[in-house]
C-alpha cells in the first residue's frame, strides 16, 4: 500500500471486512479500530468487533483496551492512537483506520480533541434558553466572552451557542481558543474511502446483521454481562442492544420487541453517521455493493 487509508461508512457497510482483506493481500497493513465502543473488553459480538477469523494473522490496534466498567474519553483514545500508529510507522508498516465513529476518526486524523462537558452549566443554560430573546442575550453574552467564537455562528443557532456558552464558561477560555472547529477539514495524507449504499440497501444489511449477531450469541453476552455484575459506564452503554437485550434478560421486553427497537436505534445512528461523513470533502466514496471493492480499493491505494 502506497499511502494510509481510512475505510469509513455507516455502521453496517461491510468497512471491516474490506479492511481485513486489504490486509490479507498486504501483509504490511495494520488495522486500527476507529470505533467508540469496540475498546471496550467483553463488548463484542453486540458491537461488531472484528471476529475471531477477522483477526487472525491480522494485526489489529484499539480494540480490547478497557474494562467496560471504565470511562474512555476521546481524548484517552487518540492518545492511544497516536501510541499504535507509532509503532506501526516504526515497523514500516501502513495503517489502516476502519470505523465509523467520526468524532474519534478525526480526533485522530485532524489531532482534534473536543472541548469538555459541563453538564451542570449546561443544564443551567437549556433553562434559560427559553425563547429567540433569551438566545439573542446569550449569543450577545457569548459575543463578550469568545468574540471570534460568536462571530463563526448564527446568533439563532441554539446547539451552537449554548455549547459555545458551555465551554466558555466551564473552562474559562474562549470556546475558539480551542481550534478552528469540525467544519474545518485540513489536508492529510492518509485516503479516505467511504463505503456507499443507498438507505434500503443499508436497513437491510442492518437487519441482516442483527440476525447473525443473535444467532451468534448476542443475548446469552448481555447475559454473561448481567450475572457477572459487571456495570457497564455511562459510555460503554451508549452501546446499541445491550440496554435492550439487558431488559430481554429481565423479563420486561420480549426478544422482539427488542430487536424492533435495536434496528430503530441502529437505523437513526446509521443516518447520524452518514450526515456526519458527507460533510467532509476529503472522503472518496465508492459503492459498497461492487463485487469487485477489493480490487477498485488496492488500485486506488496503489496509484497513490
Amino acid at each position: 500500500m502506497a499511502a494510509d487509508v481510512a475505510i469509513v461508512g455507516a455502521t453496517a457497510s461491510g468497512k471491516t471486512a474490506l479492511a481485513v482483506a486489504l490486509a490479507r493481500r498486504d501483509p504490511s497493513i495494520e488495522l486500527a479500530s476507529m470505533d467508540a465502543y469496540a475498546c471496550y473488553r467483553h463488548l463484542d459480538i453486540g458491537t461488531a468487533k472484528p471476529t475471531a477469523d477477522e483477526r487472525d494473522g491480522i494485526a489489529w490496534h484499539l480494540i480490547d483496551l478497557v474494562e467496560p466498567t471504565e470511562e474512555f474519553s476521546i481524548a484517552q483514545f487518540a492518545s492511544a492512537a497516536r501510541e499504535a500508529l507509532s509503532g506501526i510507522a516504526s515497523r514500516a508498516g501502513s495503517t489502516c483506520l476502519v470505523g465509523g465513529s467520526g468524532l474519534y476518526l478525526r480526533a485522530v486524523l485532524d489531532d482534534l480533541t473536543p472541548p469538555p462537558r459541563f453538564p451542570e452549566v449546561s443544564a443551567r443554560l437549556e433553562a434559560e434558553a427559553t425563547d429567540t430573546a433569551a438566545l439573542l442575550a446569550m449569543h450577545g453574552r457569548l459575543a463578550e466572552m469568545d468574540p471570534l467564537g460568536a462571530s463563526r455562528m448564527e446568533p439563532t443557532n441554539r446547539r451552537r451557542v449554548l455549547r459555545a456558552l458551555e465551554v466558555s464558561i466551564g473552562t474559562g477560555r474562549p470556546f475558539s481558543s480551542f481550534g478552528p472547529g469540525l467544519g474545518v477539514y485540513p489536508e492529510i495524507s492518509c485516503r479516505l474511502i467511504g463505503l456507499d449504499f443507498d438507505r434500503d440497501e443499508l436497513d437491510r444489511r442492518l437487519a441482516a446483521r442483527l440476525a447473525d449477531q443473535l444467532e451468534r450469541g448476542f443475548l446469552e453476552e448481555v447475559r454473561t454481562l448481567i450475572e457477572s455484575r459487571i456495570a457497564l459506564s455511562r459510555t460503554a452503554a451508549q452501546a446499541i442492544g445491550y440496554r435492550e437485550l439487558a431488559q430481554v434478560v429481565a423479563g420486561s421486553m420480549t426478544l422482539t420487541d427488542a430487536s424492533v427497537e435495536i434496528l430503530r436505534r441502529s437505523r437513526q445512528l446509521a443516518r447520524r453517521q452518514m450526515a456526519w461523513l458527507r460533510r467532509d470533502p476529503r472522503i472518496l466514496w465508492v459503492d459498497g455493493s461492487g463485487g469487485d471493492l477489493v480490487d477498485y480499493v488496492a488500485s486506488l491505494l496503489a496509484a497513490e
